[in-house]
């Protein structure tokens, strides 16, 4: 039974281990990862169109949450750029910023997101978050990466600015170019330098001062506190507000309250596509981050149980006055690198901002939204990789075509239609490449039971013998691709009498496939040619054995290859070692 728990409640397994250590390396870990979460979270809130306070709510019982039903030992869940983006995309439309509408409309999508990756969960869905290729996935994320950046210029100039695609935004820019704050700009530009050194240049600064590397480390986390700390004190000593900066202003001093999303079938119909979306990407981005830093302790993240944390975490958001979250790249490789054991370094994590909402929420009234915006616009640039255009144009036309239409789309129409486009080209690209699955026309090496591909390698072959060995599963969408392969290799003037299919990498046969074959059988039954298979696995033989394919075949199931080439060409069994020694 404990077993069984442990199962759907991860922190039954980990929690019976903790001992002293385990949580001296939590609580460091919590403290670094509190002071990096603090601007961010307020960063990403406005970056979603909501208040600032609602990106650390939405980074509190979340935290809690995942830390119970979440596998990864290092993964830190909350506000991430991505979502934030897509979250201000999909309400957008919906409701006027700053209004309890939009609010609300958060609230519900974080709540329809937690559902379905609750319910994807449930049912073990995880695979589904393979649909989307990582070139695919590189693409979308560049590409918003570029949108996010382009979105908060506004802060660093003082101006207005609206849209949701890059062109959008862009227009705005320029029509209100001449309305540009000159102190918001000077603060903005200022940050952004400083923070951009900070991630480069301050950590080799401060060893070469002598500094351990742990401690130049934390140092350099925390350079956006620094940069928030220099230019608040600024704003509020040089009265700089009351010159057209603007400032975030008053955060409520409070613990996160209880909120309640909205279950308005009009609402929720709105929402249904976004978050899925949202759900997908939030996924993919988590779970990549999970699995790469697991596999550096030899960890195991189980996805499936991954899809339950964030689904647990979202609707903690949506009960909380937060929204959509997820697990983030930045946060977590923090949290890895100061040393997180446990997800309890996450609860204290959550323990640490719940501090900060009661008791420095003040301070922030003089923070210049410019600094938030040099924050987020620091953050996402180290996402944007255009380098996947060029290994993908090198190795996969394909791929490069998908990448680059995701890029395009996702910048000119916008992050829905961007990563909608990205799933159809990630489905659509796995059936155009299995659509045409390698077959190889294969001879036997010499001197050996092996064979080859007869274009690469020196082979023996016969005239009356034509084995293809199929390098795919067999489904609907290449049934009919070797049915063609087959008759025009039989109309090449060969005088073939016995067709082998090597079945060695073929792991499914569906319904559509199996007609395919059966209608082979059948045409080349009427020429007079036999039809064989060789090496066909265990669980496709099960299958196949279920009808009355195998009784009607005309010809043979072969174990081996060898043994299909030695019975049809009659070539002589080769003599057992003991005899070819005498």
């Amino acid at each position: 039974m404990s077993v069984k728990f442990s199962r759907y409640l991860p922190v039954l397994d980990w929690g019976r281990r903790y001992d002293r250590e385990a949580l001296s390396n939590d609580m460091i870990a919590a403290v670094i990862v509190t002071i990096m979460l603090i601007p961010q979270s307020l960063a990403y809130a406005l970056l979603a169109g909501l208040p600032p306070e609602a990106g650390i709510y939405a980074s509190i019982v979340p935290i809690l949450l995942y830390a119970v039903f979440g596998t990864s030992r290092a993964l830190a869940v909350g506000p991430v750029a991505v979502v934030s983006l897509m979250t201000a995309a999909a309400i957008g439309n919906i409701a006027e910023t700053g209004t309890m509408g939009y609010a609300l409309a958060a609230l519900t999508l974080a709540f329809l997101s937690g559902a379905m990756l609750l319910v994807m969960g449930v049912f073990k869905l995880g695979f589904l978050a393979n649909f989307l290729s990582h070139p695919v996935i590189a693409g979308f994320i560049t590409a918003s990466g570029i949108l996010i950046a382009a979105s908060q210029v506004k802060h660093i100039l003082g101006v207005r600015s609206e849209g949701h695609t890059l062109i959008e935004v862009v227009e705005t820019l320029i029509a209100h170019l001449g309305e540009t704050n000159a102190i918001t700009l000077v603060i903005g530009v200022s940050a952004t330098a400083f923070l951009f050194w900070v991630r480069k240049g301050l950590k080799p600064r401060l060893r070469a001062l002598g500094l351990g590397p742990k401690m130049a480390d934390v140092l350099t986390k925390a350079g956006p506190v620094a940069a928030v700390f220099v230019t608040t004190l600024a704003t509020w000593a040089l009265g700089l507000s009351e010159r057209g900066v603007s400032v975030v202003g008053e955060v409520p001093q409070s613990l996160p309250p209880l909120t309640m999303p909205s279950f308005s079938p009009d609402l929720l119909s709105q929402l249904f596509v976004p978050a899925l979306l949202i759900s997908v990407i939030g996924f993919v981005e988590s779970i990549s981050v999970a699995q790469t830093l697991a596999a550096k302790k030899r960890q195991r993240i189980d996805p499936d149980q991954e899809l339950i944390g964030l689904g647990a975490a979202n609707i903690g958001a949506a009960f909380t006055g937060g929204y959509p979250v997820t697990g983030g790249f930045a946060r977590s490789v923090v949290n890895f690198d100061a040393g997180a054991e446990t997800p309890a370094a996450g609860a204290f994590t959550a323990v640490g901002l719940a501090i900060a909402a009661v008791a420095l929420t003040p301070l922030v009234f003089f923070l210049p939204k410019a600094t938030l915006a040099a924050t987020i616009i620091v953050a996402v640039l180290s996402l944007v990789d255009f380098s996947i255009l060029k290994k993908t144009w090198t190795y996969s036309k394909a791929d490069f075509f998908a990448v680059a239409a995701t890029i395009l789309l996702t910048l000119g129409f916008g992050v829905e239609t961007g990563v909608s486009a990205g799933v159809i080209l990630s489905v659509g690209l796995h059936l155009y490449k299995t659509s045409k699955p390698h077959v190889a026309e294969v001879g036997l090496v010499p001197g050996t039971q092996h064979f080859r591909n007869i274009n690469r390698h020196k082979v023996e072959t016969h005239e009356a013998l034509l084995t293809l060995r199929v390098d795919e599963s067999l489904y609907f969408v290449n049934a009919r691709y070797l049915e063609d392969l087959i008759q025009d290799r039989l109309a090449s003037g060969q005088k073939i009498r016995n067709v082998v299919l090597m079945c060695s990498a073929v792991n499914e046969i569906d319904y559509s496939a199996l007609e395919s074959l059966e209608a082979i059988n059948t045409r080349l039954k009427d020429l007079g040619i036999g039809l064989h298979l060789s090496e066909v696995k265990g669980p496709v033989t099960d299958k196949l054995g279920k009808t009355h394919f195998l009784d009607q075949l005309n010809g043979r199931v072969f174990q081996s290859q060898y043994d299909a080439w030695r019975s049809l060409t009659g070539a002589p069994r080769p003599l057992p070692a003991s005899e070819s020694a005498a």
